[in-house]
């Protein structure tokens, strides 16, 4: 069984698997408490939005002889609003180590879904979530397939949002109309195939293409695959997704900063002129 810390645990470990987790309880008054650690997570809250210290609302104590079923809660040191409910399980087995696992969470295991994504998929929201919901529960194929169809029955969405931005960063490129002529495919990987030209290079992740990278992993086919490599191929599916829907939206607002900067200062010239 894998051994982690509480922090690694409460922070990484998705719901209905068992850990062994070291240094889960501390002693007070001769009373058995869990050791809740100060962890890392992301905070939802507008004031926030990015990755905050949590710490416990209070100590919660456990049975040494008996299976224990335990809330834990954490609050965001932050902006002292957002909170996070973790369900778990635990026992000391024979061995004298700790089993412990989550039944869930509250807000749900996971990196959030950026508005930007859900703007991007437009209304396959609900196919989406389904998708995540598979993806957490380790449900590899189910994942997989749920985020193929999202990017397949968006495909026409996606690049006229690419073809949105593009004519805003870079007016005249090349690759609008491979864009334009790859909406009339019915599959996105076809559609991708058929692009000549490359994006600009601001919208690269990590200096790749972000629809190359999508078509390699949906050009695999399901039945080809273990459960485990689907949950992986559909974990790289989906962060994929969330970054460039990121660069999507920072190349516009890139660019409108720009252009209120070059207003600005040409007003200023203007007035100097006089």
């Amino acid at each position: 069984m894998e051994e982690k810390t509480l922090k690694e645990f409460l922070e990484s470990s998705p719901p209905g698997k068992l850990y062994h987790v070291s240094k889960f309880v501390k002693y007070t008054n001769q009373t058995c408490y869990i050791d809740q650690p100060e962890i890392n997570l992301y905070c939802l809250n507008e004031t926030c939005q990015g990755i905050r210290y949590f710490g416990s609302r209070e100590q919660v104590w456990v049975s040494r002889s008996e299976h224990n079923d335990k809330y834990l809660t954490y609050v965001c040191q932050n902006c002292r609003r957002s909170f996070k409910t973790f369900s778990i399980w635990a026992f000391k087995d024979n061995s004298g180590k700790w089993q412990v696992a989550k039944y869930g969470e509250n807000p749900p295991f996971g990196p959030p879904t950026p508005s930007r994504t859900f703007k991007l998929i437009g209304g396959e929201r609900k196919l989406f979530l389904l998708g995540r919901k598979n993806e957490i529960q380790g449900m590899g194929i189910g994942a997989f397939v749920y985020y193929r169809r999202v990017i397949e029955n968006q495909k026409n969405r996606i690049f006229d949002e690419l073809i949105r931005v593009i004519n805003k960063i870079s007016p005249g490129d090349d690759v609008i109309n491979d864009l334009e002529m790859a909406k009339n495919e019915t599959q996105f990987t076809k559609a991708v195939d058929s692009i000549k030209h490359s994006l600009p290079q601001s919208l690269f992740i990590n200096g790749y293409n972000p629809l190359t990278l999508l078509h390699a992993a949906l050009s695999e086919g399901v039945h080809e695959h273990s459960d485990d490599e689907c949950l992986e191929l559909a974990g790289s599916v989906r962060a994929v997704l969330f970054e460039f829907a990121e660069r999507l939206g920072l190349a516009l607002k890139d660019e409108a900063e720009l252009n209120a900067a070059v207003t600005k200062l040409a007003k200023k010239k203007s007035a100097v002129d006089k």
